[in-house]
């Protein structure tokens, strides 16, 4: 049984190995062309530029709804793409756009606050990109004026 099983092994080797053919035949010219461009372009990113990263509604009344557009340009080598814009909570809502944004050209990214919160309040809006950092950090804030309590009436 072990025989059997060495020389089974022995012809296996053999096989694999009797088999290979010259790798370099076997190359591409067009791919290596492909890949050449490939890795020169590597080495650009797009960059996101804010006008302003950080904004201020200032005060307002508890449940009022505010919004404010982030405007930024990509001041990188190769588009730019917003993957996702995610916000601290709820109360916070963030749209941006889907389409690349060429190099040199502008985009906006709308965040909307319902003003839910007491005091001063601080909310973060996180933007993914395909830029060389990954991520840029957006802040909004506000004093927010709680609602008056409600009176109740006398009772007799």
């Amino acid at each position: 049984m072990k025989k059997s099983i060495l020389i089974v092994a022995v012809l296996s080797v053999f096989a694999f190995s009797s088999c290979k053919d010259n790798a370099v035949d076997k190359v591409n010219e067009d791919n290596v062309v492909a890949a050449a461009d490939r890795d020169a372009q590597s080495g650009k990113f797009p960059k996101i530029s804010f006008e302003e990263e950080q904004f201020d509604f200032g005060t307002i009344d508890q449940g009022t709804n505010v919004e404010h557009t982030f405007k930024f340009k990509n001041t990188g080598d190769a588009p730019l793409m917003i993957v996702d814009a995610k916000s601290s909570c709820g109360c916070t809502v963030p749209t941006y756009t889907k389409e690349p944004i060429a190099p040199g050209s502008e985009g906006e990214l709308l965040v909307k606050f319902n003003g839910s919160g007491q005091n001063q309040v601080s909310k973060t809006v996180t933007v993914i990109t395909n830029t060389e950092a990954g991520s840029e950090t957006l802040t909004i804030k506000a004093f927010v004026n709680p609602k008056n309590p409600t009176t109740k009436a006398p009772t007799s």
